[in-house]
Formats: structure tokens, C-alpha cells, sequence
């Protein structure tokens, strides 16, 4: 499977953006999404995930309520809608796969659970 990340930009605080995934490949429906961000100088951090078929979501602490995640299995893709962003967002988002089967709907959280990434988008957040 390929990932074609898309949608990053620079916004002010407070403001919104949608940064979305595009999944390509034989089985792209099989596969759970999350997104991941990595500041300069820091770790990849997980931001939010979504099941196989949309039923499960999960996200960090520090996005939760601010944060949407939502997947398109008829085109393939998955978004992120992100409003009243704040600086601290700032970072190069990343979305990852993992292939799963129908009846799992955890998240993974951990990147090493992850072997297919996209090439990420920078998101730029102005104080």
C-alpha cells in the first residue's frame, strides 16, 4: 500500500486546516490510519488513528476535542480536520498504515507498529 499525504500549509492560531491521506493499492480498506507529527529536534508522536472501517478512533491527549479524524473507504482516503490550532502544532504531519483484520478496531499508538508511511506535510502554526 502507498500513502500520499496532502492538505498541510501555514495558518494563524485559532485557525483550522485539513491535511488528508490518500491510500493507494490492492486492499486499501484493510488497512488502520493514523497520523503522527514530529517537531524539529523531536520524537514522532502519535496524533490520531482510525480503524479498518471507521468505527474506532482514538487521539493524544493534547488534540483530543480539537481534532477530527474521518475516512472516505469509497476514495481512499482519510482526513484530518484540525481546528483552533495553536503554535505547539506546528510539525511535519505523517500518515501511517497498518494492515488489519475485520474484527480489530484497536489504534496503535506506537510507530513501530506501522510499516507504511507517507512522505508527510508540513503544518505551520503563527502566534
Amino acid at each position: 500500500v502507498q500513502l500520499q499525504a496532502s492538505g498541510g500549509g501555514l495558518v494563524q492560531a485559532g485557525g483550522s486546516l485539513r491535511v488528508s491521506c490518500a491510500v493507494s493499492g490492492r486492499t486499501p480498506n484493510r488497512y488502520a490510519v493514523s497520523w503522527f507529527r514530529q517537531a524539529p529536534g523531536k520524537e514522532r508522536d502519535f496524533v490520531g488513528g482510525i480503524s479498518r472501517s471507521g468505527s474506532s478512533t482514538d487521539y493524544a491527549d493534547s488534540v483530543k476535542g480539537r481534532f477530527t479524524i474521518s475516512r472516505d473507504n469509497a476514495k481512499n482516503t482519510v482526513h484530518l480536520q484540525m481546528n483552533s490550532l495553536k503554535p505547539e502544532d506546528t510539525a511535519v504531519y505523517y500518515c501511517a498504515a497498518k494492515h488489519t483484520i475485520p474484527s480489530v478496531s484497536d489504534i496503535y499508538t506506537d510507530t513501530n507498529e506501522y510499516s507504511h508511511w507517507g512522505q508527510g506535510t508540513q503544518v505551520t502554526v503563527s502566534s
